[in-house]
């Protein structure tokens, strides 16, 4: 018997970008580790794709109605998303709440919980240069929402050292936290690749920041593939608009380059999946981009629109370089396994429930993967 087996997870997720890649994958994991996990999501309801991805799992798909913190910092929704969630925790009868955002740690679980931070508003603002906003009361209310769900939940997790210290340095938490890198599970080895650049993104977005790679892309001898929404197609860019994940895999299967100018990764997961799949990496130098890709990439300041198109000119001409760095991206992206992902996990759960059958006072658990 797995160690997972005899665990109930109710985990919550956004079914938009990387909260949603890591959640759906990290439950599947879990699942076939022996884990009855009922998956809850929070936002928009998911697609007829994503709902695909789990007939024939073990893992119960729940949609509600409950609006994301970031959309209702004045919490207007709070009260209905404590009783849907409580009705939820009745229903299931989970032995660990696994939330993958800030504001439902503050409820009343009779369960140990666990934050994952994946994102948030003031680190957002902070890369971006873009503060002046967050002094309005909503938003000042949005910060104690998240120092105290912090301090609620039995322990907090991020998904790289860089993003743990952003966290600390703005909600200064009373636990030390953990850091478990996301992961993903392997995959093919990589397509013969094209004369492709690809980039993920979306246009609106600051922290993704694909106007420098648009202001970059005149000129390169190759073409420019951008998968998000947001963009309209021009001389020098295809916009694909949001792709279903097979569809962006497949294409990130024969891309040669990709490239990513954030401004803002908590951890990135387009980058990894990149990497499984053989891109060379040519990244903002950013200190998640640093922390997880050093030696395994090509950097940039995210400023710095002349550096970027220079290093994929460069690339694009250079077939022994750009062999060199798609390997080393694919070797490295082997580091950041689903597998390894979801033993710390389970180490931490099974942490918490031994101290909880122990009746130990309420400590914070630091797991490091």
């Amino acid at each position: 018997m797995s160690a997972a087996s005899a665990i109930n997870i109710l985990m919550t997720a956004d079914t938009v970008g990387g909260v949603w890649t890591y959640a759906s994958a990290l439950a599947s994991s879990l699942a076939a580790s022996g884990a009855n996990v009922t998956l809850v999501t929070i936002g928009p309801p998911p697609r007829a794709d994503q709902r695909e991805m789990f007939c024939g799992s073990r893992v119960r798909l729940i949609e509600t109605n409950l609006a994301l913190e970031w959309q209702d910092p004045e919490g207007h929704d709070l009260a209905h998303a404590k009783r849907i969630l409580a009705e939820l925790e009745i229903q299931f009868r989970p032995d660990i709440v696994h939330l993958n955002s800030f504001r439902e740690a503050t409820f009343r679980w009779s369960v140990p919980t666990v934050v994952v931070a994946h994102s948030c508003v003031n680190s957002w603002a902070l890369a971006c240069r873009d503060t002046a906003w967050l002094n309005e009361p909503r938003w000042n209310r949005y910060t104690e929402a998240v120092a105290s769900a912090l301090d609620s939940a039995r322990a907090w997790v991020c998904p790289s050292q860089s993003f743990h210290d952003d966290i600390v340095k703005i909600y200064h938490p009373s636990s030390p936290g953990a850091v478990i890198w996301n992961g993903i599970a392997p995959g093919d080895l990589p397509h013969r690749k094209r004369e492709l650049i690809l980039a993920a993104g979306r246009l609106w977005d600051r922290a993704k920041n694909i106007e420098t790679l648009a202001a970059a892309a005149p000129g390169l001898d190759w073409p420019v593939h951008v998968a998000g929404p947001g963009g309209t197609d021009s001389p020098d860019i295809t916009w694909l608009g949001q792709l279903p994940q097979p569809d962006l895999h497949e294409r990130l299967q024969h891309a040669a380059i990709f490239a990513s100018p954030a401004r803002y990764e908590p951890f990135g997961l387009s980058v990894l999946e990149a990497a499984a799949a053989g891109c060379a990496l040519v990244l903002s130098d950013i200190p998640t981009f640093r922390e997880l890709w050093s030696g395994a990439a090509l950097f940039f300041d995210p400023s710095d629109s002349p550096t970027l198109h220079r290093l994929l000119a460069d690339l694009c001409f250079d077939d022994l370089e750009r062999a060199q760095l798609q390997r080393r991206a694919y070797e490295h992206s082997l580091t950041y396994s689903l597998a390894r992902t979801t033993s710390a996990y389970l180490k931490l759960y099974e942490e918490l429930l031994t101290s909880e059958r122990a009746s130990a006072p309420h400590s914070r658990i630091e797991v490091r993967a």
